[in-house]
């Protein structure tokens, strides 16, 4: 008897319904609510705002997809959500889920006129400088920089543990956002001083963070154009999710600009969703891709191996790949 079902196809086919739920979930604050105290059905209603004729089975649905957990009519946070969808826990990852809810999710509605005319689709579409835009509106660019945190937040951890910090003495974050890369490195390593390079629009945000860290003596900012301005003078430059927003002679740039900017046997690393080099099993980086296609002029996604070839290209050495958490690596290069 034929074993083949549809149902792979149908579960990524109708994915979307599942998506918005759980980020409609995550914009009312179910499991901030949940974190707080636990409720019945009634009361979430209440404290929700939600509609007597769909709370049930939103709520429900939300069990299903095990982001909520109901025993006796009382629902609470699964472990996972309760740790990081709670927007009053330092662990809250839903920054990003914020910015793919408010803008992705409707840009990703045109990804067939993306992938016919190769031009993106968000902002930007009727020719504005999506970045310039961003950085121009206080608001928007902070629920921004606060998104990029919590994409970065995993991989941060990781490179604190992993790699040896023993030999330097000073680091930066190139594209720093709020600041939570140098926060976490910095805090892991007290002999360590980092500089937040990123646009200047974004120095009030970055200060008041790393000051709520107590980290302001040991981590400052420097605004400026990272293809305009040279990079700061460090032992260790970090670029995490950066070199995947620009097109190839861009990218080569960046590297270019790094290895000038860097002292003998200083090194660079770069992390992104890192596509796996047969191109089969990092969906996650594919799909990332497409998203550059959505967001920017030319940015694409890239696999280890791509960037090795880069970072060889513009004079580092023992460069290699080491995986971080969920879909990213990181590409490490020497300045020999």
């Amino acid at each position: 008897m034929d074993a083949l079902t549809p149902d792979n196809i149908m579960k990524i086919g109708m994915g979307f319904w599942a998506s918005k739920t759980m980020l409609s979930a995550i914009e009312l604050g179910v499991f901030t609510e949940l974190a707080a105290r636990p409720a019945d059905l009634p009361a979430l209603q209440a404290r929700l705002g939600l509609h007597p004729r769909s709370a049930r089975d939103f709520l429900d649905a939300l069990v299903a997809l095990k982001l909520l957990e109901r025993e006796d009519g009382i629902y609470r946070n699964c472990p996972d959500t309760d740790r990081f969808l709670d927007r009053a826990k330092p662990s809250y990852v839903g920054g990003i889920l914020e910015m793919a809810n408010a803008r992705l999710y409707g840009f990703w509605g045109s990804l067939t006129e993306a992938l016919r005319t190769g031009e993106m689709q968000n902002e930007s579409k009727h020719k504005r400088d999506f970045f310039a835009a961003l950085y121009a509106e206080p608001e928007r660019l902070r629920s921004f920089l606060e998104a990029m945190s919590g994409l970065s937040a995993g991989a941060a951890q990781v490179i604190a543990a992993r790699f040896d910090w023993s030999k330097y003495a000073t680091f930066a974050d190139i594209g720093a956002a709020q600041g939570m890369v140098p926060v976490v490195i910095a805090r892991a390593h007290p002999h360590l001083k980092a500089i937040g390079f990123d646009l200047p629009a974004a120095q009030p945000i970055f200060e008041a963070f790393v000051a709520e860290q107590g980290l302001a003596d040991r981590i400052r900012f420097q605004g400026g154009n990272f293809f305009e301005d040279p990079l700061p003078d460090v032992d260790v430059i970090v670029m995490g999710h950066i070199l995947h927003d620009w097109n190839l002679a861009e990218k080569k740039l960046l590297l270019e600009k790094a290895f000038a900017a860097l002292p003998k046997g200083g090194a660079v690393i770069a992390y992104d969703a890192i596509i796996d080099d047969e191109r089969r099993e990092n969906a996650f980086g594919l799909l990332m891709s497409l998203n550059m296609l959505i967001e920017t002029p030319g940015g694409f996604d890239y696999s280890g191996a791509d960037c090795q070839a880069w970072m060889r290209e513009a004079g580092f050495v023992s460069t290699r790949v080491e995986p971080l958490v969920g879909p990213d690596s990181m590409v490490i290069g020497f300045k020999p």
